[in-house]
């Protein structure tokens, strides 16, 4: 219960702005294995494509919608020192499924599966007719810059993947084996912890941490490794001397990179995700003290907060658009499970 309560004060709200960020010079060996499940898509660039050199100039992920973290970390270099450093534990006994969850779960109760919500906010030009299952769209991958038009198929599937940007294998060496098999499945399914991306740089990752793997786009790296740190930030983990020093010298190269949070990875009450319930916990105000000789004032009960019916009550309101931990927010009104409500 402590590490959970430590995770959410750490990482509750919306996903961070990742800003761009100091070119690093030089690059790192590319690790080795597998890479994670895949996505969908083909090679071939299409109309409507994103531009390449102003996705890896921005450094952030196409499609994700992100705002400025305002955790009292405030940036990824402070919130990397709060990261207990120590050697890797042994893979022994790892199980993707067994111990990580069926790929892809639902965890944010939107009735779509993780990897089609991941692929309907990071594409473009997405074609969704079902509601959930992304039958086409475009992707500028944020590793290399290069552009994918995906097409859902048997054999074009895995040019698009998507990335545990803290690979499962990695994690449950750096403390996830500590953790239940709740907050397990959270981490394999948060968002925060999710791109897409080419097929190749996903499979050529594999389980790598900073130290063996960096994407190939420089002007990313400062975005990427922000987000390793906040994963680890939120479900507790640790990160090995090698990890370590790989990414403090990426953030060296942009200290005002900003810490990020993850809405999926807490709940209110500073409970984790997956508890059943939603939002951050409030610490209410010290009450003001009343003027001497004066009644004492009759409590007044608590403000019911609003409830909506649907995104069109929300704008009537001028409300639009919520986040989480706003009154009346709700997962039913943020469809796309990213933290804010009534967007469009």
């Amino acid at each position: 219960m402590l590490r959970r309560v430590v995770r959410a004060a750490l990482v509750t709200g919306t996903l961070c702005l990742l800003t761009a960020c100091s070119a690093v010079n030089g690059g790192v060996p590319p690790g080795s294995g597998t890479g994670g499940i895949g996505g969908a898509g083909t090679a071939a660039a299409g109309p409507g494509a994103v531009s390449v050199s102003a996705a890896a100039s921005a450094g952030t992920a196409p499609g994700a919608a992100d705002t400025p973290s305002t955790a009292a970390t405030g940036t990824a270099v402070a919130l990397l020192a709060t990261l207990p450093v120590k050697g890797r534990a042994a893979a022994t006994g790892y199980d993707r499924v067994g111990d990580f969850g069926t790929a892809w779960l639902d965890r944010d109760h939107d009735g779509c599966d993780t990897r089609d919500d991941v692929l309907a906010r990071d594409l473009t030009d997405v074609e969704r007719p079902g509601g959930c299952r992304v039958l086409s769209g475009t992707l500028v991958s944020p590793y290399t810059g290069a552009a994918i038009r995906f097409m859902r198929g048997a054999t074009t599937s895995a040019a698009v993947q998507i990335d545990h940007v803290v690979a499962l294998e990695d994690a449950w060496q750096t403390g996830a084996q500590q953790l239940d098999q709740e907050a397990r499945e959270d981490l394999a399914n948060d968002p925060g912890n999710l791109l897409a991306v080419d097929g190749p740089s996903n499979e050529q990752k594999g389980s790598g941490d900073a130290a063996t793997w960096l994407p190939h786009v420089v002007a990313f790296r400062c975005s990427y490794v922000a987000r390793q740190v906040a994963v680890k930030a939120a479900y507790g983990l640790w990160v090995t001397p090698a990890e370590h020093d790989a990414i403090a010298r990426i953030l060296a190269t942009c200290p005002m990179q900003p810490a990020v949070r993850t809405a999926f990875s807490a709940r209110p009450g500073g409970t984790a995700a997956g508890s059943g319930s939603g939002g951050a916990a409030v610490v209410p105000a010290p009450a003001t003290p009343a003027a001497p000789g004066a009644p004492a004032a009759t409590p007044a009960g608590p403000t019911p907060a609003p409830s909506f019916a649907n995104c069109a009550a929300v704008r009537a309101a001028g409300a639009a658009p919520l986040h989480v931990g706003d009154p009346g927010y709700s997962r039913q009104l943020d469809r796309d499970g990213d933290g804010t409500a009534c967007e469009d």
